[in-house]
C-alpha cells in the first residue's frame, strides 16, 4: 500500500506544479486542477493512515505522514485563499510545497529500503 501512496502523492505533485506556476504568475490556479490536487492529496494520506494503523511500519512512515499532514494543512490555507479568489503568497507556496517534498522524500526512502 505504500507503493500506491507514493503513486498518488507523486501526481498530486504534478497538479502542484501546475498550480504553483500559476500562483508564480500571480494568477489564480485552475479551480480543476486545484480539486484533483486535493483529492489526490487525500487519497494519498488516506492510504498512509491505513498503513500506518495496521502497525509494525517503519519510524520514517510516521515521520513521511507527519510531514505530509503538515503539507495537507497548508493546502487548506492556500485553499481557503483560493476560495477567496486570492492569489496566494508565494511564500506560503514554496513552504507548503518544500514540506510536501519532504514527506514525499521520506516516504520514498522508507519504500526503497524496504
Amino acid at each position: 500500500m505504500l507503493t500506491y501512496a507514493l503513486i498518488v502523492f507523486a501526481i498530486a505533485a504534478v497538479g502542484g506544479l501546475v498550480l504553483a506556476s500559476s500562483v508564480l504568475r500571480g494568477k489564480l490556479a485552475p479551480w480543476a486542477i486545484s480539486i484533483l490536487h486535493a483529492l489526490l492529496g487525500a487519497s494519498g494520506l488516506v492510504l498512509l493512515i491505513l498503513t500506518v494503523m495496521q502497525g509494525a511500519t517503519p519510524a520514517r512512515v510516521t515521520a513521511a505522514l507527519g510531514l505530509l499532514v503538515v503539507a495537507a494543512l497548508g493546502g487548506f490555507y492556500l485553499a481557503s485563499l483560493h476560495l477567496r479568489g486570492t492569489v496566494a503568497p508565494k511564500a506560503v507556496v514554496f513552504v507548503h510545497a518544500g514540506v510536501a517534498v519532504a514527506g514525499f522524500l521520506t516516504l520514498l526512502s522508507a519504500v526503497l529500503v524496504a
